[in-house]
């Protein structure tokens, strides 16, 4: 299940396999590519960065993307030569036991910039009131 770390709350994100989840991270090579995702990045950019052959960068993005720990967006260039970005979808991970003892995975995901917008507002109107 995925939170948003401010509310608490499930976010709409569907609930990653947790099998799945553990598989892709005792991966090497995703965590290596999870860790130098700190911005949108293209794959180019994560085969250097995170020093793994561009074809390897390639199916572990495709790891990465399937349990939602990293997505992808186009972004628009002019001359219409459009790019593919890559940038990491969570702050936290927590797998745990839940009631059954079927083992659970939490995400923490970053909160959508109109969503921080948001916290930035209300936080000044709490602060001034």
């Amino acid at each position: 299940m995925s939170f948003d770390r401010l509310s608490g709350r499930a976010t709409a994100a569907p609930d990653p396999d947790p099998e799945r989840v553990i598989e892709v991270l005792d991966d090497d090579a995703c965590r290596e590519i999870v860790s130098v995702l700190e911005e949108p990045m293209s794959v180019k950019e994560i085969s250097e960065e995170a020093e793994v052959p561009l074809s390897t960068a390639y199916k572990k993005l495709d790891r990465l993307t399937d349990v939602s720990l990293v997505s992808e967006a186009i972004q628009i260039r002019p001359g219409g030569h459009h790019r593919n970005r890559y940038v990491s979808q969570f702050e936290r991970i927590a797998i745990e036991f839940d009631e059954n003892r079927d083992f659970r995975v939490e995400i923490e995901r970053p909160l959508a910039e109109p969503e921080r917008q948001l916290v930035g507002i209300w936080s000044e109107v709490r602060r001034e009131t």
